[in-house]
């Protein structure tokens, strides 16, 4: 957020929070658990995706908490539309799926923070600031999960970039663009050298490129070579 809105923040008494969630009771204690704290503050309340359109564009909220599981559309869908009406709007997501379906399709969607549901109160305030400030978090172990996912994600696209690579072929090409030498790559695969430099010479015919940097190029071209994280400060919660 820019300086104006941090202005508004402050000026309103602290972070404005809309929450998203079918549950009347669910809502009524996060609505107390927020507002524990003389710096968070519940504007409002709805419980599909239409209502959450409706008071995030009434209310100007710093930080939506959504769940997934809406009566009418998904909160996937909500955190698009919210991230079409409203660029750079920072949506939490707080929910009991914790499967890597929809981990990915609300990363994909925009949020800025994944949490399930049973999370404490002090992990729930600590995300709820870290968004509204830019950052993003995830709970347990799901950073790690995001960055498995991202990296897989990118593996299945240089395999269609390259489809003359065997998977295997991908996986050292992947090592190259960050640099490693056979060594270490022989160390990161379990291979023996030999064996790594047989597939780098494999894959130079196969790119019909003459060096490493050379590969490496056309590697990170495809998306490999370098881990990928989202956007702004990651960390755990709390």
């Amino acid at each position: 957020m820019d300086g104006a809105d941090a202005d508004r923040r402050g000026a309103a008494g602290g972070v404005r929070v809309v929450v998203v969630d079918d549950h009347p009771l669910f809502r009524e204690g996060l609505r107390a658990a927020l507002e524990s704290t003389p710096d968070v503050r519940v504007v409002a309340e709805a419980e599909t995706t239409a209502a959450a359109l409706e008071v995030v564009a009434a209310q100007r909220p710093d930080v939506v908490v959504m769940d997934l599981s809406l009566p009418d559309a998904s909160g996937i869908e909500a955190t698009k539309r919210l991230a079409q009406l409203h660029p750079g709007l920072p949506v939490l997501v707080l929910t009991t799926s914790d499967d890597d379906g929809s981990l990915l399709g609300a990363l994909q969607a925009g949020a800025r923070g994944y949490l399930v549901k049973g999370a404490g109160r002090d992990e729930v305030l600590h995300a709820v600031r870290t968004v509204a400030h830019g950052g993003a978090v995830f709970s347990g172990d799901i950073a790690a999960r995001i960055s498995a996912l991202l990296a897989g994600g990118a593996r299945r696209g240089a395999e269609q970039a390259f489809p003359s690579l065997t998977s295997r072929e991908v996986e050292v090409l992947d090592l190259v663009a960050r640099g490693l030498d056979n060594r270490r790559i022989a160390r990161e695969l379990f291979l023996a050298e030999k064996t790594v430099r047989n597939h780098i010479s494999h894959i130079f015919d196969k790119l019909n490129v003459a060096s490493r940097t050379e590969a490496a190029a056309r590697a990170r071209d495809a998306g490999l070579g370098e881990p990928q994280r989202p956007a702004g400060p990651v960390g755990p919660a709390g």
